[in-house]
């Protein structure tokens, strides 16, 4: 594991734990980093995150989000030593909903061709 990997899972480690004990916005309800990204100059970073919810929550949830990432920055800052903070920038990610609905797909198709099989018998 590179040195930017293991930045990149402190991160997400701290930020997880500033989101479920420090931030109150009631905007941000269910969301989980799925991911963070740091450049290698470790002065930017990326943080995907999936939300639960209907479209309206999580527009909702990325705006909380979006207004408190200088309290969540000023957070990490005091948790973590670094030389200097990284900017941080939340990105929505729909990659966990995507994987279930065709999961949920290929489920629903299996489930169909027994019937089908069965159909064409009688």
């Amino acid at each position: 594991m590179t040195r930017q990997e293991r930045i990149e899972g402190l991160i997400q480690e701290e930020i997880s734990t500033i989101l479920r004990e420090e931030v109150n916005d009631p905007r941000i309800g269910f969301v989980s980093i799925t991911k963070v990204e740091i450049s290698p100059d470790l002065r930017n970073a990326n943080i995907h995150v999936s939300i639960f919810g209907d479209e309206k929550q999580k527009e909702e949830a990325m705006d909380g989000l979006r207004s408190a990432t200088r309290f969540i920055r000023g957070e990490l800052g005091n948790r973590v030593d670094f030389r200097a903070t990284p900017e941080i920038r939340f990105i929505r990610d729909d990659s966990l909903e995507k994987g279930s609905k065709v999961l949920n797909l290929i489920r629903k198709l299996k489930n169909e061709e027994p019937n089908k099989r069965t159909a064409k018998k009688g």
